[in-house]
């Protein structure tokens, strides 16, 4: 089975921190190692013991043939293709829970606190630009059967037309001025 491609480290990091361990525990200790594939590609592999239970975790994904590097002051999960590790529904899911974290006006917050939330909305908002990768050329939102995940199904049905490109433009760029906002 040919492992699916992690577009950046962030990306894979991700995906590690949403896919908890059987007994639930989310987090574990991570060794990485660049390793060839039977078919010459190279892959990421993680491993760690579960924080919960100590049992051992393995996570393997196919590294890009470029290495994508995002425009300075920029936070990015990927390049142009669309995630093979999450779907439109999670990157939803993990967009909400990134702005979920910071508060609307930053006037009063500590300076660490500050570029805490704008970090925190850069990453919604680049989260937001990951659902725009799932939307066809000349269509008017992402396909709703890309949604296969129950915590995705669960981000798009909160509210009817989450997956529509001019929502998602406007979210996206609506964390982007927010985050601005915490310099």
């Amino acid at each position: 089975m040919v492992p699916p491609l992690a577009r950046t480290s962030a990306e894979a990091h991700l995906y590690m921190d949403l896919h908890p361990c059987q007994c639930g525990a989310g987090g574990f200790a991570r060794d990485s190692a660049v390793i060839a594939l039977a078919d010459g590609d190279l892959a990421s592999r993680y491993t760690g013991d579960c924080g919960g239970c100590g049992r051992p975790r393995e996570f393997l994904f196919r590294l890009p043939a470029e290495t994508m590097i995002p425009a300075a002051g920029r936070f990015s999960y990927g390049d142009t293709r669309a995630s093979e590790l999450l779907d439109p529904g999670e990157w939803l899911w993990v967009a909400d829970a990134y702005a979920g974290t910071a508060p609307a006006d930053p006037a009063d917050l500590p300076a660490e606190q500050r570029v805490r939330a704008g970090a925190a909305l850069h990453r919604a908002a680049a989260a937001v630009d990951e659902v725009l990768k799932f939307v066809p050329a000349g269509a008017d939102e992402a396909p709703t059967a890309a949604v296969t995940s129950e915590r995705g199904r669960s981000a798009v049905g909160r509210q009817p037309g989450r997956l529509r490109r001019n929502r998602l433009v406007a979210l996206r760029d609506a964390y982007a001025a927010l985050a601005d906002r915490f310099g």
